[in-house]
């Protein structure tokens, strides 16, 4: 009898031990609230850079890629503009449709994702003002910006290989920042011929490329062209293209980016006595659509 139930006692206590060890183990899983803060080891949309040799071969494969496709489509382009030589709304309309040809090809080569917003402001006839921190923003420009409409760059801009040349024959504009009234003579110039032919414009108000990405202040010529033309502005915010092509970088990282247009900013009740303010307005609306690393400097 005591053997019997010593026996009933261990095969008990066996049946608990397997019933306990089968049952699964229950994990406490984190979870998060709308407002809480995801730690930042847990977050997935951060860009990591790789600088393993793969990335590097693979970049530069893209990039001599890119530089054969400019060469092709700038020689078919140029080809058809001296055919156009007469004609220079033509040829603005040519350059446009080249760069919309030509920048979407060569962001399709480099391989960044890219998300577009705001794009129902992308055809109104205005002054398109871009941040610029990267070789990436003319290529977005170029692709993005409505037919006619024409740059306004430097005047030495026509010694860049291929790229200069064909600018010229487009018969986009050129200023001379030799000296501040050479600059104001061009910019009228500039006005008269926009209101002549119906036409909008792209310029970076910065006047220069960003070293880190951080938007620069922003030069007057914006705003004595909206005063001259009365046309709106609107603001396109570019933001990832200085971590995908670094300054002094012969390298493209696969970084996200985004292209936002703000809406346009009604300028026809602006006026001379206030050009200070409207620059001073323009920047901080601009810097507000920026992430936290590419705001200016406090």
């Amino acid at each position: 009898m005591e053997n019997f139930g010593a026996a009933s006692l261990r095969s008990r206590r066996l049946e608990s031990y397997i019933n306990t060890s089968s049952e699964p183990i229950k994990r406490e899983v984190p979870k998060y609230s709308v407002d809480e803060q995801i730690p930042k080891s847990e977050k997935t949309d951060i860009y990591v850079d790789d600088n393993g040799w793969s990335s590097v071969l693979v970049s530069c494969f893209r990039i001599v890629f890119c530089f054969l496709t400019m060469m092709v489509t700038t020689f078919v382009w140029a080809l058809i503009m001296l055919l156009l030589l007469p004609w220079p709304y033509q040829r603005i309309r040519q350059g446009n449709i080249y760069g919309h040809v030509t920048g979407r090809l060569l962001m399709w080569i480099l391989g960044n994702p890219i998300k577009i917003e705001g794009s129902k402001f992308s055809n109104e006839r205005a002054i398109y003002i871009c941040n610029h921190a990267s070789p990436l923003d003319i290529f977005l420009i170029m692709w993005l910006t409505p037919t006619g409409s024409v740059g306004i760059a430097k005047k030495e801009i026509i010694w860049y290989p291929l790229f200069g040349q064909l600018y010229l024959l487009a018969n986009h504009l050129r200023i001379d920042r030799s000296n501040p009234v050479a600059a104001v003579e061009s910019m009228k110039q500039v006005a008269r011929a926009v209101a002549k032919n119906n036409l909008s414009l792209i310029i970076f108000p910065e006047g220069t490329r960003s070293k880190d990405g951080r938007l620069l202040p922003f030069k007057k010529g914006f705003v004595h062209l909206a005063l001259q033309t009365q046309l709106p502005i609107v603001p396109i915010v570019f933001t990832g293209t200085h971590r995908a092509w670094r300054k002094g970088s012969l390298r493209v990282r696969p970084a996200p980016l985004t292209v936002k247009y703000l809406p346009p900013i009604q300028t026809n009740n602006w006026t001379v006595e206030k050009i200070d303010e409207y620059v001073k307005t323009v920047h901080e609306t601009y810097a507000k659509h920026l992430p936290e690393s590419q705001r200016p400097h406090q």
